[in-house]
């Protein structure tokens, strides 16, 4: 059993590295979509990352609620691939007006929840998530209640990983007890 932690900017080659990590651990991966296909442009984006995928890899849809639906689903995983913390703490968030601690609350539960689970289980997570904090500071309040949930989000993963790397123009660079794979 082992956490590694992928985050990095949009297009950075996060989910690639994470697919190749993942088949180098194991056969019987279970990749976790937090995605919704909520417009045509994200219903586009979420199928070529199907097509990006191996077909013999189970696929689970959950937005929220992700150890619940992964312990329902794991069977005999040796990977999990959860993709991605950015989409989940959006999903988190919702339409509605939010304010900052009720979305920290929320992101917390989700992961506590969720680091619990991963510590008991044999198999191996790789999750993914972006860092939206290294670009400038949104211009409306709901940006920065998600901006901060999610920073909190990955310090929180960070913490708690084995393994983290940070992927730059398709690079992975290891922060916390990784070797270049």
């Amino acid at each position: 059993m082992s956490i590694t932690f992928i985050l990095g900017g949009a297009r950075s080659g996060k989910s690639r590295f994470a697919q190749e990590l993942a088949a180098k651990l194991g056969k019987r991966v279970l990749f976790v979509a937090t995605g919704e296909p909520l417009d045509e442009e994200m219903y586009a984006r979420i199928e070529a990352h199907k097509r990006s995928r191996s077909t013999a890899w189970k696929t689970l849809e959950a937005p929220t609620d992700v150890a619940k639906a992964i312990k329902g689903k794991i069977g005999d995983a040796e990977v999990v691939i959860i993709d991605c913390m950015t989409l989940l703490v959006s999903n988190l968030m919702g339409t509605e007006d939010i304010d900052a601690k009720t979305l920290e609350e929320k992101v917390t539960a989700e992961l506590k929840e969720l680091v619990g689970f991963m510590r008991t289980s044999k198999a191996h997570f790789i999750i993914v998530s972006n860092d939206v904090g290294l670009g400038l500071v949104p211009p409306y309040p709901a940006g920065r209640v998600y901006r901060d949930a999610l920073g909190m989000a990955n310090q929180m993963l960070a913490r708690n990983a084995d393994e983290v790397y940070f992927m730059v123009a398709g690079i992975p660079i290891p922060l916390k007890g990784a070797h270049p794979k």
